[in-house]
């Protein structure tokens, strides 16, 4: 546990001190992953099928 939190004090610290986390990170990582798990197995279409 020590290890950990020596390796991440700043983002500890940056917490208490902004109340900012990576939330907002984590939560655009979320969409994509879901944005790839609902699309897979598309196939690309042609831009001239399109018209």
């Amino acid at each position: 546990m020590a290890n950990t939190i020596q390796l991440n004090y700043r983002a500890i610290l940056n917490y208490f001190k902004n109340r900012s986390t990576n939330a907002s990170a984590e939560s655009f990582n979320a969409k994509i992953k879901a944005f790839r798990v609902q699309f897979r197995g598309v196939k690309i279409l042609e831009y001239s099928s399109l018209d």
